[in-house]
């Protein structure tokens, strides 16, 4: 059998939860007692008013100028360097991410920041994580992403939304996984959902 996996990047392979919180504390819109991560901020900051634009325009400072403080996920560097040194194995990083932020007047190519940060975090050292440049996807829609995922043929697609692993046009055939990326409790979906990366290498490779 041979692999093809596809994975998400933000909050999938990137965890921004204490950026998310740091930046917001620092724009003065969540307490500074606040505890909880990008979830959490999301869902105080839109019910502040205008709470939608002030919501995007802090993912845009995140995802852009502030990037470089985001870590990736423990267990990911792993799983990632084990599909490298297999032969039957490739993967795909396909991500729903335009390439400017919506109200971000700094002009930062949301895209570009990805990329700069993964290749500091050793994605495409030979001696690293050792993924190909032209694996990398971005997409404008949601809509984009799916077909892509098609397109490419997967075998596993990894991401932390059920819109997108639920979504009506998600090509039959792959096996789905639900990242729950640090949130209580699971969710009735039909595919598999793992709490952590480690849950996540044992159910790619579970009958390897």
């Amino acid at each position: 059998m041979r692999f093809r996996i596809g994975i998400d990047f933000d909050n999938t392979l990137v965890s921004y939860d204490q950026l998310f919180t740091q930046t917001a504390k620092a724009e003065r819109l969540i307490p500074d007692d606040f505890r909880g991560g990008k979830a959490a901020v999301r869902e105080l900051i839109r019910r502040l008013d205008g709470g939608e634009e002030k919501w995007q325009r802090l993912q845009g400072k995140v995802y852009g100028g502030q990037m470089g403080s985001a870590s990736l996920f423990e267990g990911a560097a792993r799983f990632l360097a084990r599909c490298s040194r297999r032969t039957d194995t490739s993967i795909f990083i396909i991500s729903h991410k335009t390439e400017f932020g919506h109200f971000d007047a700094s002009g930062i190519n949301l895209r570009a920041v990805a990329c700069d940060w993964m290749n500091r975090h050793g994605f495409f050292d030979q001696g690293g994580l050792n993924l190909a440049h032209d694996a990398i996807y971005f997409e404008s829609t949601r809509e984009e992403k799916v077909e892509r995922i098609a397109r490419l043929d997967c075998t596993h697609f990894i991401d932390d939304l059920e819109e997108v692993l639920g979504h009506p046009r998600f090509p039959a055939g792959v096996k789905r996984i639900l990242f729950l990326n640090g949130r209580p409790g699971k969710p009735a979906v039909s595919y598999r959902v793992c709490a952590d990366w480690n849950e996540i290498e044992e159910a790619v490779f579970e009958n390897v």
